[in-house]
């Protein structure tokens, strides 16, 4: 597995904007991390520099000890597989199957190995049996899903989900929470970007929260969405998950359980 390290990394776009500034950020082989703040605090922007698609300005980016540098993203991209927030930008194929072979087999991928991965990874996502539609023909949300389809069948040891539950009913986001914890327990790194709150709450490990392009919260889901943490939270315009709000009320810390929210609220009632 591969370990991540982000040392002191900005980034300025050519118009001027900077929008990293002095990053670091340690992340471990297996870490299950979600990255919240609002739009332009440079979540997008920094998980693009694992891949390649953006160098840094300053500082370095290395996977596994080895610096990004000026690595190919075609090389890169056997380590890190991102899902963009808008699926349209990396949708192409006019089959839903081709759509997802497209990746593996610009590894190497032939035969038998690529027909399994593209079934497990529609499987994964809920697709099964969709594999001569058009992708345009599927709705948003079920491109959104086969956009994550067409990473998972990659099989890249690290997976980065950008805004995965937009545009999800329960059901989508129940079924994206199984993806993580699927990818987790294979022992991969699993990052998201994501505005949904208890999302990140209620599946991930650990919790960052950026601001101005710099990070100014990082710990577990109990710690940042923890009463002390709220004004830093505030600062970003984020607000803690209502579950931690009321758990903070009753007693019983930012990350409750359903059962001890109703047992809670019943022995008040």
């Amino acid at each position: 597995m591969i370990a991540i390290e982000i040392r002191r990394v900005g980034f300025t776009y050519p118009g001027g904007v900077r929008a990293l500034d002095s990053v670091d950020l340690s992340i471990s082989p297996g870490d299950t991390l979600g990255i919240i703040g609002q739009n332009g605090s440079g979540k997008s922007t920094l998980v693009r520099h694992l891949n390649g698609l953006l160098r840094p300005t300053d500082g370095q980016i290395l996977l596994d000890g080895t610096t990004v540098g000026r690595r190919h993203v075609a090389e890169l991209a056997a380590l890190v597989g991102i899902a963009f927030q808008d699926p349209d930008r990396q949708i192409f194929a006019g089959r839903v199957r081709a759509e997802v072979a497209f990746g593996p087999r610009n590894l190497g991928l032939r035969g038998a190995e690529l027909d399994r991965r593209v079934t497990e990874a529609l499987e994964a996502v809920g697709l099964s049996g969709a594999d001569d539609e058009n992708p345009y023909d599927l709705g948003f949300s079920r491109r959104k899903l086969l956009a994550i389809a067409s990473v998972l069948a990659m099989r890249t040891p690290i997976v980065v989900l950008d805004e995965p539950t937009t545009g999800q009913d329960l059901r989508g986001v129940a079924r994206v929470r199984s993806i993580v914890a699927a990818l987790a327990a294979e022992g991969r790194t699993v990052i998201t970007i994501s505005h949904d709150m208890r999302f990140v709450a209620e599946t991930f490990g650990r919790v960052v929260v950026m601001r101005a392009g710099r990070i100014v919260l990082d710990g577990t889901p109990a710690d940042v969405f923890g009463e002390p943490s709220w004004e830093v939270l505030a600062s970003t315009y984020l607000e803690p998950p209502l579950a931690a709000r009321v758990g903070a009320r009753l007693g019983l810390g930012s990350t409750p359980t359903e059962a001890s929210l109703v047992g809670a609220l019943q022995a008040r009632g």
